[in-house]
């Protein structure tokens, strides 16, 4: 046991000094993670965007669209920057990027809706900014029911009706909505938790394949695979050793940058979280090594572990779930560590259920760790015969 220790030993600070000279490496271990940390946290540190600049065309003119435009740029989401003569000096606004938004009254509205006669209103949004129109979108949804309510308030009022009847006629059932885990709606609570831990995976997965071809590449696999005693376990172990550290440091701190300095929702303690990012490390450089050893190629296991953690990010099911995508990408989603980690945070983080719900998640990224053991021997084969081409 203390031979391979000592074997172990040289091998990591042979694979610190191969670190020490490709700057590379630091950026990916440590630069790029730190960026990431802070560019996204401040990126985001508003939670949602605020007074999206929008434009209304208000033919109508009358005290009651007034008083709908001026609740509209009340909301928090909602600027309303110009008012526009025409649709079409509107649109040629917002084709040039002035705007995300158009909320049109026709004339005759208000007159339609004391007659009780269907009142029609438009709002167009730039689809080509997703999160722009989509908070515009339910802020002009929102006003355009609240205006219907209130007309047909007004109306019911002047008939004789008390406010109780008019409401209850109005809204028979009252909804009372509460977001769970998010109750601020922040986008930075919603992406940060799964997209900064995306970021290290990838990271992980490229400079793993990177190092571990690097070898084949500069020549220097055989005498990795002598300083090992030629045992692939004892040299994968010593070159990985260093890496693994950096990452769980680098890991462990984003979890205390998120659930600690920026206060994010955690419903048990840390050390879950903690637990859980250790192992999508190790599952990390566990899935990178299984990619390594059955192709031994540099560019194209650079190649597949950047397409594998790239589509992590939308097949995880943090931006759609994954019970409604169809059942081929349901059934691949659980090819991807990614996925496990964002089970575990619902449970463990948001949820607060206790550990033991999440133990087949746990399970399934010690799992992608050990996947090598399947091929790590074409590794070895790989480093002693194969004469790398480029």
């Amino acid at each position: 046991m203390e031979f391979k220790e000592s074997r172990i030993y040289r091998l990591s600070r042979r694979e610190v000094v191969r670190m020490m000279q490709r700057p590379l490496y630091m950026l990916c271990m440590i630069g790029a993670p730190l960026f990431c940390f802070i560019y996204f946290t401040s990126l985001m540190k508003e939670g949602l965007p605020q007074n999206l600049p929008a434009g209304v065309v208000d033919d109508d003119n009358t005290a009651v669209t007034r008083r709908i435009l001026r609740n509209l740029d009340s909301f928090q989401q909602t600027q309303i920057v110009s008012q526009y003569p025409n649709f079409i000096d509107a649109r040629n606004a917002m084709q040039r990027g002035e705007i995300y938004g158009i909320y049109y009254i026709p004339e005759g509205t208000t007159q339609k809706a004391q007659r009780f006669e269907q009142a029609k209103v438009s709002f167009y949004t730039n689809a080509a900014y997703l999160v722009p129109a989509s908070l515009l979108y339910r802020d002009m949804t929102m006003m355009s029911e609240y205006a219907s309510a209130g007309v047909g308030r007004e109306m019911l009022l002047a008939r004789g009706y008390t406010m109780d009847q008019a409401m209850g006629f109005l809204q028979p059932i009252k909804m009372d909505m509460r977001a769970v885990g998010n109750p601020w709606l922040s986008y930075s609570i919603y992406l940060n938790n799964t997209l900064i831990p995306a970021v290290i995976m990838l990271m992980i997965m490229l400079v793993t394949a990177f190092s571990v071809h690097t070898e084949l590449k500069d020549g220097s696999s055989k005498a990795w695979m002598e300083m090992a005693g030629g045992n692939v376990y004892v040299a994968v172990a010593g070159k990985l050793l260093p890496q693994t550290l950096v990452f769980c440091l680098m890991v462990c701190g984003a979890q205390i940058w998120l659930y600690g300095y920026l206060a994010f929702p955690l419903n048990n303690p840390i050390w879950p979280m903690i637990l859980a990012g250790v192992l999508l490390v190790l599952a990390s450089e566990g899935f990178a090594l299984f990619i390594c050893s059955a192709i031994p190629s540099l560019r194209w296991a650079l190649s597949l572990s950047t397409l594998w953690g790239v589509l992590s990010i939308p097949i995880a099911g943090f931006s759609f779930p994954v019970m409604a995508m169809p059942p081929a990408l349901k059934a691949l989603s659980y090819l991807f560590p990614l996925r496990y980690y964002f089970l575990i945070y619902v449970d463990q983080a948001l949820d607060g259920l206790p550990i033991h719900y999440s133990s087949w998640f746990y399970l399934a990224l010690l799992g992608f760790a050990l996947m090598p053991l399947i091929d790590l021997r074409l590794l070895k084969h790989a480093a002693l015969h194969y004469e790398y081409t480029y």
